[in-house]
């Protein structure tokens, strides 16, 4: 087998992810592209995936029941959504705002 790439979907395993790898074959009868997406175990010795990772996996040996890949290298790291904290200048922000449209009413 050779390596291949693909998206962490999922990280809620110890040391394990699921991993989407999406592939393009040509339809004869319809003569288009269709797009298959399998999912694969993989190994994460560290626990550095997460979820929307470009990853490269390694085949090797069966690690078990359905795990027989391993976490090659991270391609991309996922940009994670960090949502603004209360203690945020922002929230003093919009309180002035509110009392300034407030006034030229």
């Amino acid at each position: 087998m050779k390596s291949v790439v693909g998206m962490v979907v999922s990280n809620k395993m110890q040391k394990s992810v699921v991993v989407a790898v999406d592939r393009l074959f040509h339809h004869k009868l319809y003569n288009r592209y269709v797009k298959r997406t399998s999912k694969f175990m993989a190994h994460d010795e560290n626990d550095l995936c997460n979820i929307g990772d470009r990853v490269r996996l390694d085949p090797s040996r069966p690690l078990s029941k359905r795990k027989h890949w391993v976490v090659a290298e991270i391609l991309k790291k996922a940009r994670i959504y960090m949502p603004p904290s209360a203690g945020d200048s922002g929230a003093s922000n919009t309180a002035g705002m509110k009392a300034s449209a407030s006034s030229t009413s």
